[in-house]
């Protein structure tokens, strides 16, 4: 009975240690997925909503304006150290910061921290794209900003598209389109009278 039970018990380790595997990759794929950039919220900025104005310095003491952001797409982003969703996303903004254009800027906001805070965190990570100190949060207030992080597509005209809310991958090819979206709807909106040849 005995060696009848061991020969069951070493054929059942194979199927066992299969369905284990299985288990596992599963429970894996679970954890992997949100960083899939899956998680997130995208939708239009709304029509009856003004385009709050942007004026503030950032901390290498460069000054933001609509003088300075005119004719361009702005990525407009608002996060923090303690939030690790944007922690996952500002490489990606590196990156988009790194490969961009002079017409498309990334430029973001750190919220509700000290501006030293900000300073080392982008120093500690090599990090390079502009950041706005908004210590008191009244930035975020005023673009109706709760959760982070949240980004905000800027028209060249100046005017708000998109609100994402949530991390994303601004490297990837669903960002890119995007952007081109938002440039493109900023050229045939300046220039009602040429007819728009479809991108192939």
């Amino acid at each position: 009975m005995n060696a009848r039970s061991h020969a069951m018990q070493t054929k059942a380790q194979p199927v066992l240690g299969l369905f284990l595997g299985v288990c596992l990759a599963v429970l894996l794929t679970s954890f992997v997925a949100p960083k899939a950039w899956a998680q997130f919220d995208k939708s239009a900025w709304p029509a009856n909503m003004a385009t709050p104005k942007i004026e503030a310095i950032d901390l290498q003491g460069k000054a933001w304006n609509a003088t300075e952001l005119a004719s361009k797409v702005v990525v407009l982003n608002f996060w923090a150290t303690w939030c690790a969703p944007c922690k996952d996303e500002l490489p990606t903004l590196q990156t988009l910061h790194d490969i961009s254009d002079a017409h498309t800027v990334v430029l973001t906001i750190n919220v509700r921290e000290p501006t030293a805070r900000a300073s080392r965190y982008m120093q500690s990570t090599g990090m390079t794209f502009p950041v706005i100190s908004d210590a008191k949060g009244e930035l975020a207030k005023r673009w109706g900003v709760t959760v982070y992080p949240t980004t905000i597509l800027i028209a060249p005209s100046g005017q708000a598209r998109w609100r994402v809310v949530g991390d994303v991958d601004w490297s990837g090819p669903q960002a890119n389109a995007w952007l081109a979206e938002v440039r493109q709807n900023a050229s045939l909106t300046n220039a009602p009278s040429k007819a728009a040849t479809p991108k192939r």
